[in-house]
């Protein structure tokens, strides 16, 4: 392996730090202490772990966390009234409802019901736009995660080539987003794109957001380029469950100049950002100066 491992985990614990500071300080000077609530319908193992571990680290991190589990049963009008309440909460700062909902559910009725101000998983439509044009929004925590990782690195991220593979409303698009805001030059690859190792072989920054194992190998990484694998993807090897990327790690690592490993990579940064998402929430809410270096 040539390649500086870029060390998600390391890095978060970094921002979760700054974040306390953050909450310490509007505690002491101003009596406000940020609120994160989260909403978990139904019983799905992995929505479970994620929301628990949410919690703890909303605690640790000197929040207060409102976790609302309901029945995979609940109405969409029972949810809809639980969350136009907690957008009048004003000690709530941040919603989250947890993805997938059940079925029975329409998760963009859902998401366009959270006041955008307090959506800190940065869906709802408002936000997508504002993004968009380069406005002042709540910004998806993992596309910013990612970028917070890349500006470390590089410092400036200006007139790089980046291509970004994947265009999901979650990861793709707003990563794109945030690189151009950063003056990269990108390009969102995709399943049609037409010869994608080409594509990805003139990048500087590629970041990986497809949800395939192992897809990109090393042949297509150009020298010395900075690799972003967003994905998680588990798989079964030698008769052994493994987690993979969406980047072959060890043929990457041979060409690349910086990576992130999987797992330890990008997923630690997700919830380091929710807090630092809600922290910035609570900030504008109050109109006060938001925290330098928390988010785009």
């Amino acid at each position: 392996m040539t390649a500086t491992l870029i060390d998600g985990k390391a890095f978060a614990a970094g921002i979760r730090g700054q974040v306390a500071g953050h909450v310490a300080r509007l505690k002491a000077e101003h009596g406000i202490t940020p609120g994160l609530a989260v909403v978990l319908v139904g019983e799905d193992p992995a929505s479970q772990v994620y929301v628990r571990s949410k919690g703890k680290q909303t605690v640790e991190a000197g929040m207060n966390s409102f976790e609302h589990k309901l029945l995979p049963t609940t109405s969409e009008a029972a949810l809809l009234d639980l969350i136009a309440r907690l957008n009048t909460d004003p000690a709530v700062h941040g919603i989250l409802v947890q993805l997938p909902l059940p079925k029975h559910l329409n998760e963009d009725l859902v998401i366009k019901a959270i006041d955008p101000a307090k959506d800190v998983d940065g869906f709802h439509i408002s936000n997508v736009g504002l993004l968009g044009t380069g406005q002042k929004s709540m910004v998806p925590c993992t596309p910013l995660g990612c970028l917070m990782m890349l500006r470390d690195h590089h410092g400036s991220l200006s007139g790089l080539n980046a291509v970004v593979i994947g265009r999901s409303n979650i990861v793709g698009k707003p990563m794109a987003q945030l690189l151009l805001g950063d003056s990269c030059t990108v390009t969102i690859a995709h399943s049609r794109t037409k010869d994608l190792p080409a594509v990805v072989r003139g990048a500087d920054i590629v970041v990986a957001a497809v949800g395939r194992p192992e897809m990109v190998p090393g042949d297509w990484i150009k020298p010395g380029a900075t690799v972003i694998d967003v994905g998680i993807n588990r798989i079964e090897r030698d008769g052994k469950t493994k987690l993979v990327g969406d980047c072959d790690f060890d043929s990457c690592a041979a060409v690349a100049g910086a990576i992130t490993p999987v797992p330890g990579g990008v997923g630690p940064m997700t919830i380091a950002c929710l807090l630092a998402n809600t922290l910035t929430a609570a900030c504008r809410a109050n109109g006060l100066p938001e925290p330098e270096g928390l988010t785009a």
